[in-house]
């Protein structure tokens, strides 16, 4: 099983009046890693472009320790599990510096129909490029 990293260095606006990464700003961190990861296997001009949207259903996050202003993140991304219809995308982010893990959780998006809004099989070409990134117990 293969992970994508992606490099996120936080922002004044990422923290609260005490240079403290708000916990929303996580999920934003997850979805960045995300964005970056589809244009790392070559999805970006198929996301958006497609009658296949992939809403999210479920999001999950567990905070361990805090995130600084002007901490350097290091995202890791993994394909937890893989559907006909789903996809579980795993996260753990880290203090690049400290190597210490800062939080980690997971987004579920299903398959869907961007006209009928019912959920749809994933389209073969993208289960193909998600399938390196599965972990063991992840695919179909």
């Amino acid at each position: 099983m293969q992970s994508f990293k992606a490099l996120y260095r936080v922002s004044w606006v990422d923290t609260d009046a005490a240079q403290i990464v708000h916990f929303s700003n996580f999920f934003r961190f997850f979805e960045r890693a995300e964005e970056e990861f589809y244009e790392h296997v070559g999805l970006t001009d198929w996301l958006g472009a497609k009658d296949v949207i992939l809403p999210r259903v479920e999001a999950f996050c567990q905070y361990k320790k805090p995130a600084r202003f002007n901490d350097l993140l290091e995202i890791e991304l993994t394909v937890e599990a893989l559907k006909e219809k789903s996809v579980k995308y795993g996260f753990k982010i880290y203090n690049k510096k400290t190597t210490e893990l800062l939080a980690n959780g997971y987004i579920v998006a299903v398959a869907v129909d961007r006209q009928t809004l019912r959920a749809v099989p994933i389209p073969k070409e993208v289960v193909e490029k998600l399938k390196a990134f599965c972990t063991a117990d992840g695919a179909k």
